[in-house]
């Protein structure tokens, strides 16, 4: 694990990024190079700064696209789809990052929209299928030693499921903590990256100080899941836990994501003011009742705010009380169900974030009724109120859509890691991700 700006970031997948943006790099300089009139050579420093940006903006079409994700980076349905889906984005977002720069470099330098996607997309695919050699042939994958307990059988299957870990149960045979030099012998053939523990004051005397001798670290369970899996141990935080005091911004910080908020917001409301336009029309048209539906949010601190969305339901749709949304759930209408779908539904947001009651990015605000749920059911569940609500959030970006107490409890776990580690690095990562659950319908009901 990498720590960038205070956020852990997976090494593999920091190296996949890097990797794919280089190979993005050279296919652009290449397809521009060539298309350079004959002989030239004046506007090269224009070539290796237009293929930066481009690559730069590469980036971020590939993680708009999900595939940086662990489980989506190397399935081949999803590598495909997000490969043409990140293409296009290329396409809207290259230009404009293009005509940002000066023209003065640039002059004859030129590239079709079909050269730019099949370079981005050969780029992206010779990549990724690298990758899946070097993990087949296990020069990416990191093996990991879960020792038994609690935490680890919790650790296991999520580890399981990551094309880039190799779970072992316990330390491999033959790494016997009597006898250094055959310790190191095991390790040098069998590589082993971690070890993971409850408590690694359980290892037998001395054999914590050798593996670190190897440079193999030992985890605690709780700060592996934080940093490989970026949310908080629930079930090992104690009684009384409180989040680090990094929730609690100075004065300038908290002026400027202010500031950054209220200019996100005018922009969106600016850019979508066309599509808000045409989902008011159709939702009167479909069914009667209000355009916007008002409801009780809990919000920073706890304090009861009025939270705006685009009305997706019957008016009498909490008629029996409030009630998670389910799937393929009857109270929804047409218009609701597709708003919901890309999440339309939540653009009059934006005028909570321009009052001050909410920000983009942060926690979901919750209704009192359920709160108060599950708070009872829930430790520390009150904690992710410590900073204000946002539109869209870490638990957001990295579950589905919860229903159910178990459901919140996932979600508090990702929440309480965005409380923790706030900063607007980790909030540029949440923006991105949100453009991939949008395009994929990730968790909507």
């Amino acid at each position: 694990m990498t720590n960038l700006f205070g956020h852990s970031v997976r090494s593999e997948l920091l190296l996949l990024s890097v990797t794919e943006a280089l190979a993005c790099f050279a296919a652009f300089a290449l397809i521009l190079h060539l298309g350079l009139p004959q002989g030239t050579t004046a506007d090269l420093p224009g070539v290796l700064v237009l293929s930066g940006v481009l690559a730069i903006c590469a980036s971020f079409a590939v993680a708009a696209t999900g595939l940086y994700h662990p489980t989506n980076s190397l399935r081949a349905a999803r590598l495909f789809a997000g490969a043409v889906l990140g293409g296009l984005l290329l396409v809207i977002v290259a230009p404009v990052a293009a005509h940002m720069l000066p023209h003065a470099p640039l002059p004859g330098i030129g590239m079709s929209v079909t050269q730019l996607v099949v370079a981005f997309v050969c780029a992206v695919l010779l990549t990724r299928s690298a990758f899946y050699l070097a993990l087949r042939s296990g020069l990416l994958r990191l093996r990991v030693a879960l020792l038994p307990g609690p935490g680890a059988a919790r650790l296991r299957g999520r580890l399981a499921a990551d094309p880039f870990y190799a779970v072992l149960d316990g330390i491999p045979p033959g790494l016997d903590a009597t006898r250094p030099r055959l310790l190191e012998r095991v390790l040098r053939t069998r590589p082993l990256d971690a070890v993971v523990a409850d408590d690694p004051a359980s290892l037998p005397p001395g054999e914590a100080d050798r593996l670190r001798a190897l440079r193999v670290p030992v985890w605690t369970t709780s700060r592996f899941v934080e940093h490989a899996l970026g949310r908080v141990d629930l079930e090992s935080l104690p009684q009384d836990w409180r989040p680090r005091e990094t929730c609690a911004e100075s004065a300038a910080t908290a002026a400027f994501r202010r500031g950054l908020d209220i200019v996100l917001a005018l922009a969106i409301l600016l850019l979508t003011l066309p599509v808000m336009i045409l989902t008011v029309i159709a939702i009167r048209l479909e069914s009667p009742g209000p355009i916007l539906y008002r409801q009780q949010r809990l919000g920073l601190h706890g304090r009861v705010f009025t939270v705006f969305k685009f009305r997706s339901m019957r008016e009498d749709a909490e008629a029996g009380g409030a009630v998670w949304a389910r799937p393929n759930d009857t109270r929804v209408t047409r218009v609701g169900r597709f708003i919901r779908l890309v999440r339309i539904d939540e653009l009059p947001q934006l005028i909570n974030v321009l009052r001050g009651e909410m920000a983009i990015v942060g926690p979901r605000p919750e209704r009192p009724e359920f709160v108060a749920r599950l708070a009872e059911a829930i430790p520390h569940y009150e904690a992710r109120m410590l900073v204000k609500p946002g539109i869209t959030g870490w638990a957001q970006v990295n579950c589905p859509y919860g229903a159910s107490v178990e459901d919140a409890r996932l979600k508090l776990s990702y929440d309480l890691y965005y409380v923790c580690r706030r900063n607007l690095f980790l909030d540029l990562l949440i923006l991105i991700a949100t453009v991939r659950v949008v395009l994929f319908q990730e968790g909507s009901r």
